[in-house]
């Protein structure tokens, strides 16, 4: 639980369950909002004016919308149940409000409101009936011309929650909002909290707020929840964006000092060792990139400063290869260097990998080993209690120059001889808090490499990552073979999923491999960062649909997620050594499994993977000789164009960096710095695509305000980084 040392945070920080109830506070949780503080950055997404006219031509059936329009005509019609229906105009667009009386006075009351020529604010979602769009039962108010609200006040408690919140504004919000919380609740619930808040202060000095040449905070609330104008509005999101930007930087701008200050053991490149044995032994030649990316890992290894570096590259650009290099090095000066990885599978295929890469010269002090050979040993959570105590023991003793595991890595027990690199795989499924315990089981503070085998937009990197230097690898290994995309349309055309099922035969028939992934393990299970949904394509249902059908004689495995782990690594297994022709599974081979003869993967449901996991997904195939195929199976039907839009840029382009770009544009709303955990704030505001500029200069002003002698002890900024941690804390990265 975080200590505040100002009565402002402190308020911030109460948990809204304790300012608006229990039964108000479940409901905002829906939406991401969980605090006092939250809730005021819970601003609108936009603001209608009484006096304005909406368009109706942006109207999308499924969207809740809140529009202003004239009455058209009103009539009431007979029928099972009496109803009024009202043709509501833009000027030259209509749309159709559905209103079902319980009684009559109900129709007739609704009609008188209703006036042809009046003018209104309505709310509801957008539905269709006979080939026109139509809203029914809409939340409504009617307006005069000078958008201020008209007729008598009705019973309703939200159409009078509604009617208020018109009347005392120029401005109106439409709050993101849900159909048990509408914006005129969520607005209400504002108007009862910002006083107090306001006249608390501000979370920053004065003279931080003068430097940076932003609003006062409580002002900023108040042009965002009640503004005179658009213009007005815009000024009070303004400083909340940059005060989420400028905590983030002044967190990580703080680290930077404190890495500053922390020595390391130098760990310089050692002639006739085992970089060099294994450099001589190497079956392909580094690409300019690796090399280039050794050498300045190298020369941060060989100072006292600590390396704290963010290697990220593209899929098969040949990470693994550098960091091992890295490892070897610390090896040769004495040191010893782990690897921490997210899963078991991903560690044990790292440990696979790296015995194979290294052959005798990972034996250890074994009979046939090299004579300058380091034992590589394997830490996870599953291991036997004999093989633990074993690993543990060449961990203490140093006799395990590489130590490669998972959580497990964490635990007390572990103790180390002289570690000296921490190197961490999938840095975005790691908090601050996990990489800062690795590192203090060294005696002195170790040199630090993370791993993305996701690229990370650069504007995303200098927030997420801005305490650490950031390499790139965008080349690929000369050996690696193309890969064709296609998006195959199971909307338009669902014939074509047989095809898929006989190119994977005709791959097969030329002794080579395929992979199918699905998004879900059952009906009821998904696996990683997918949506759960009753009609996605599950591994436990096709497999047999497969083995029983288009697939009948081929040789078929499956691997997800929720099996046992010894079943799932037997799969893997037998599909790696050819045992197998195609693999069903689940995301579980995103990344780390290199099996060179996969020529071919189907991926089902693509509409539901983000642009970079297909990415990822897609680059297990064409890691040999042989050109890859990946057919992209979906049905985004009509109001799916951004799901058409994500397979699409996949069809055209095989650069994860200008991937992930692309990506970050079309998830522009996605809180893309992770959800927040134990109900902590998360970033609101910020949108680190639109936003770089904003975060490039607040990066600037941090190191400058934390240079000011006034920044020394100061309450107000010590708590801006306090909850900046909080943040950092959660999952950084959204799995995209």
């Amino acid at each position: 639980m975080a200590t505040w040392r100002t009565p402002i945070q402190r308020e911030l920080n109460i948990r809204l369950r304790d300012a608006v109830g229990e039964k108000t506070a479940v409901q905002f949780a829906k939406l991401g909002v969980h605090t006092v503080g939250d809730l005021v950055r819970h601003t609108p997404r936009r603001y209608l004016a009484g006096t304005q006219m909406s368009d109706f031509a942006s109207l999308r059936v499924g969207d809740e919308v809140a529009v202003v329009a004239k009455v058209q005509s009103t009539r009431i019609r007979q029928g099972a149940r009496q109803r009024v229906e009202s043709l509501l105009t833009d000027g030259s667009g209509y749309l159709t409000v559905t209103l079902f009386a319980p009684k009559p006075h109900h129709a007739t009351y609704w009609k008188s409101l209703l006036e042809v020529g009046s003018r209104g604010i309505f709310i509801g979602k957008v539905g269709v009936f006979n080939n026109s769009l139509q809203l029914t039962h809409p939340d409504f108010v009617m307006i005069d011309g000078r958008g201020q609200v008209t007729g008598k006040k009705e019973r309703d408690k939200q159409k009078s929650a509604m009617r208020r919140t018109v009347q005392r504004s120029t401005m109106v919000g439409l709050y993101p909002a849900t159909r048990a919380l509408p914006t005129w609740v969520i607005a209400e619930t504002l108007e009862m909290l910002l006083p107090s808040i306001v006249s608390m202060g501000d979370t920053l000095p004065p003279w931080v707020v003068d430097r940076a040449g932003v609003l006062p905070f409580g002002q900023a609330l108040t042009e965002v929840h009640e503004p005179v104008d658009i213009e007005q509005a815009e000024r009070g999101r303004d400083r909340l964006r940059f005060d989420e930007a400028f905590g983030m930087q002044l967190a990580m701008a703080q680290r930077r000092r404190a890495l500053a200050h922390l020595v390391a053991t130098p760990r310089p490149r050692v002639s006739g060792g085992l970089l060099d044995e294994f450099d001589a032994r190497l079956p392909f030649e580094l690409t300019q990139g690796q090399v280039s990316v050794s050498e300045t890992v190298f020369t941060e290894l060989a100072d006292t400063r600590p390396m704290h570096r963010l290697l990220q590259g593209e899929v098969g650009a040949g990470k693994t290869v550098v960091a091992l290099r890295a490892m070897l090095a610390v090896v040769d000066s004495g040191g010893q260097a782990v690897l921490l990885a997210p899963t078991e599978v991903l560690a044990k295929q790292h440990f696979t990998s790296i015995t194979d890469l290294l052959g005798n010269l990972g034996d250890g002090q074994r009979l046939g080993a090299h004579e300058n050979a380091t034992a590589v040993t394997l830490l996870t959570g599953s291991l036997p209690a004999a093989a633990k105590r074993e690993a543990l023991n060449q961990i203490v003793s140093g006799e395990a120059g590489i130590v490669i595991g998972t959580h497990a890595l964490l635990s007390d027990p572990v103790e180390f001889f002289d570690l000296g690199l921490v190197v961490i795989d999938e840095q975005h499924r790691f908090g601050v808090e996990q990489r800062a315990a690795l590192a203090a089981k060294a005696e002195r503070q170790p040199h630090t490499l993370v791993m993305t085998a996701t690229p990370i937009p650069r504007s995303v990197a200098m927030t997420v990552f801005g305490d650490l230097e950031v390499s790139e690898l965008r080349e690929r290994p000369a050996k690696r073979a193309p890969v064709t995309t296609v998006f195959v349309d199971t909307f338009t055309n669902p014939h074509w999923v047989e095809r898929a099922w006989q190119r994977i035969r005709e791959e097969v028939g030329k002794g080579r491999q395929a992979f199918i992934v699905c998004p879900a393990i059952s009906a009821k299970q998904t696996e990683g960062d997918v949506d759960a949904g009753s009609d996605m394509t599950a591994v436990t249902e096709l497999l047999p649909q497969l083995a029983g059908g288009p697939l009948a004689d081929l040789r078929l495995g499956m691997a997800h997620g929720k099996q046992p782990t010894a079943e799932r690594d037997a799969a893997m297994a037998d599909f790696a050594a050819g045992r197998l022709d195609v693999l069903v599974s689940t995301t579980v081979i995103e990344v780390g499994v290199d099996v060179p003869n996969a020529s071919v993967m189907v991926v089902m449901d693509a509409d539901r993977f983000g642009i970079t996991q297909l990415h990822q997904l897609r680059g297990r195939i064409g890691r040999g000789e042989h050109e890859g195929l990946c057919l992209l199976l979906a049905a985004p039907g009509e109001g799916q164009e951004n799901a058409q839009l994500r397979i699409r840029a996949l069809e055209l382009s095989d650069d994860g960096f200008e991937l992930a770009e692309r990506d970050m544009e079309l998830r522009r709303e996605g809180d893309v710095l992770g959800a927040a955990q134990s109900g902590s704030s998360s970033l609101k505001l910020l949108r680190v695509t639109e936003d770089a500029d904003l975060i490039r200069d607040t990066k600037a002003l941090a190191d400058e305000i934390l240079a000011d002698p006034r920044a020394e002890n100061d309450p107000l900024l010590d708590d801006l980084m306090t909850q900046a941690e909080l943040v950092a804390a959660g999952e950084w990265l959204e799995k995209s």
